[in-house]
C-alpha cells in the first residue's frame, strides 16, 4: 500500500482530506493521512512562518522516506518569508501562485515531496456548487448571491485574495453564520469530490498527481 502523509493548515482541511479523499484513494489502495501543522509545542492550525512548515516537512519527509509527503494549505495569506513570495509579485493570482508552488517544491527538495497550495484557499472549493449552502442555511437569498459571485470568474480558483474578497470574506459577507470549521466539510460533502475536481483545476491536477501513485 503507498502511504501518502498530507500537511494541512487546520481542522477544517483535515476533515475534507479525512471525509472526501480517504475514500477515494482507498480504492487505489493509497493510505492517506492528515497531519494539521504545528505553529508551536502545543499550538496547532494555521501558518506563522516558513521555516516552521518547512521544517515539519523535511521532518516528516526524513523521518518516513518510503511514504510520500503532501500539502494543502491556501495561497492566501501566505507567511512573508514564504519563497519568491516577493518576486512573484505583479502577476496574475493563478500564474503567481504556480510560480510559488514550484518554488515552494524546489525549496524542500525532498525527494518524496510533493507541494500543493490551494487557490486561494479551501473556501475557494465551496464555489464549485454554491447550492451546497441549501442545507445550512434558512436565506435562499444566501445562495442567490454565492452563485452571482460565482458566475463572475472563470472558475472558483480565479475569485481573488484581497482582504475583503477571498473566497471566505465573501461567503461571510452574505451568510454571516458561516463558520469554517462547522461549515466547511459539510458543504464540500454536499457538493462532492467529482464536482468539486471539474470546477478547480489547479486542484484537480493535485489529485491527478496523488493518483499516479498508485
Amino acid at each position: 500500500m503507498i502511504r501518502v502523509h498530507i500537511f494541512c493548515e487546520g481542522q477544517t482541511e483535515e476533515t475534507f482530506v479525512r471525509e472526501l479523499l480517504t475514500s477515494h484513494f482507498a480504492r487505489l489502495d493509497i493510505w492517506i493521512n492528515p497531519i494539521i501543522l504545528r505553529t508551536s509545542k502545543i499550538g496547532k492550525g494555521g501558518i506563522s512562518t516558513y521555516g516552521k512548515l518547512k521544517n515539519q516537512i523535511e521532518k516528516k519527509c526524513k523521518e518516513d522516506p518510503n511514504a510520500w509527503v503532501t500539502t494543502l494549505i491556501d495561497f492566501y495569506g501566505l507567511p512573508t518569508d514564504f519563497p519568491q513570495l516577493a518576486i512573484s509579485t505583479g502577476l496574475s493570482s493563478v500564474k503567481r501562485a504556480k510560480i510559488l508552488q514550484q518554488s515552494f517544491q524546489d525549496d524542500i527538495a525532498e525527494s518524496n515531496f510533493i507541494a500543493n497550495l490551494m487557490i486561494h484557499e479551501f473556501e475557494s472549493l465551496l464555489f464549485s456548487e454554491p447550492e451546497a449552502f441549501e442545507n445550512w442555511c434558512d436565506d435562499p437569498q444566501v445562495v442567490v448571491n454565492l452563485r452571482k459571485i460565482r458566475c463572475g470568474f472563470p472558475s472558483p480558483e480565479h475569485i481573488n485574495d484581497g482582504y475583503t474578497t477571498a473566497p471566505s470574506k465573501r461567503i461571510l459577507s452574505i451568510f454571516s453564520q458561516y463558520d469554517k470549521v462547522l461549515h466547511g466539510s459539510l458543504v464540500a460533502l454536499d457538493i462532492g469530490l467529482e464536482t468539486i475536481r471539474r470546477e478547480c483545476l489547479m486542484f484537480n491536477s493535485w489529485i491527478e498527481r496523488l493518483e499516479s501513485l498508485a
